[in-house]
């Protein structure tokens, strides 16, 4: 028989030859696995590395290369006649447009409008799947000649799609204030990308305030307009202004001018007094709206604004300033406003009207 501590030795022996042989398999895998994760590392901290630039390229390429920024060119001429004040535009031609169809090419037309008078468009014919249309078609715009440097010209290429919304190509912007029109001019210009929908110019009134907190005497003085948009077929307005109290956003109180017929710069100086007492002052607006007058047709709205507490700009520094000097008529000018801009401001509640009053 065996021993009993020949069996224990035996038993210690395979366990420690086991120990071993696991200790030796963990070694060979940890070194197998180390110089990859090392290889990994060494790849992307090598700028110079192929690998490590296909899967972190630059950032410069990312950047859309000059190429792509290109919308093309185009050519035009100007012409101003002082003696009949106009402008002739002449659309000629574009060269290297930018392909906006599938097929590799473009439908393009060209928008031309002058910012002093942005309801009056024109648009050339469009031409099938070119990149290098040749326009040859010619504009004519009324222009006064005290309006021209205030004035910027616009020429906006487009896409035609029947069935989708047309699509802009780019524009060029020609500030006239930069340009001397003592000569005809033609030349080539690049299309720069499309701004964002500019703001129409509605024009500026000029009013005086004084508020007499003692006696509670609200004078507001109109006095002139100026720049106000056409709203005739002849590029002309017949304006008035309009003069509304709102109080706690419930219409209150209202007066008005008399009519100036065909002019963009009428003179008023037309008086005012409203009532409001000291304790409501804070709760007033006071809202200007520039109207044209209409014999056969409803009157339209030029544009407006309001001051008081709760407007802001211009508007909020004036109402302050009539506030701060009692008794003393306080003359500013200010631009108009859309309507619908300054309607959403007031937030009337039209369902709580309360009478109107004409004093």
């Amino acid at each position: 028989p065996v021993p009993k501590w020949a069996l224990i030795a035996v038993a210690v022996a395979v366990a420690v030859l086991l120990l071993l042989f696991l200790v030796c398999v963990i070694k060979c895998c940890c070194s197998k696995k180390k110089p990859k994760k090392k290889e990994k590392v060494n790849l992307l901290s090598v700028q110079s590395s192929t690998m490590a630039s296909l899967v972190q390229p630059e950032m410069e390429d990312l950047e859309p290369s000059p190429e792509d920024k290109k919308r093309g060119k185009l050519q035009y001429s100007l012409e101003y006649n002082l003696r009949a004040q106009e402008m002739k535009i002449g659309v000629k031609q574009a060269a290297d447009l930018k392909a906006m169809d599938s097929g590799g090419t473009s439908d393009p037309y060209v928008i031309v409008y002058l910012t002093s008078d942005m309801k009056k468009k024109y648009e050339t014919k469009v031409y099938r799947k070119t990149l290098n249309p040749v326009f040859n078609e010619s504009f004519t715009f009324q222009v006064p000649q005290a309006e021209v440097p205030e004035s910027t010209l616009v020429m906006q290429v487009y896409d035609f799609n029947r069935f989708a919304k047309h699509d802009i190509i780019g524009e060029v912007r020609l500030p006239l204030a930069s340009v001397s029109l003592q000569r005809a001019i033609e030349q080539w210009s690049d299309l720069e990308a499309a701004s964002k929908v500019e703001q129409e110019q509605l024009g500026e009134v000029c009013f005086s305030l004084r508020y007499v907190p003692s006696t509670g005497k609200l004078t507001v003085v109109v006095l002139e307009a100026k720049k106000l948009k056409r709203m005739d077929s002849r590029g002309l307005s017949d304006p008035f202004v309009k003069v509304h109290l709102i109080l706690n956003r419930k219409k209150w109180k209202k007066r008005k001018t008399s009519v100036k017929k065909n002019t963009l710069s009428p003179y008023f100086n037309e008086v005012f007094v409203f009532e409001v007492p000291f304790n409501q002052i804070q709760n007033v607006d006071l809202v200007i709206s520039v109207w044209d007058h209409d014999k056969m047709t409803k009157n339209e709205q030029i544009g407006k604004l309001f001051l008081g507490c709760r407007a802001t700009g211009n508007q909020l520094r004036h109402w302050s300033d009539m506030l701060s000097n009692p008794r003393r008529p306080i003359a500013q000018w200010h631009s108009l406003q859309a309507v619908d801009v300054v309607d959403k401001a007031l937030g009337l509640k039209t369902h709580l009207k309360l009478p109107l009053h004409t004093r």
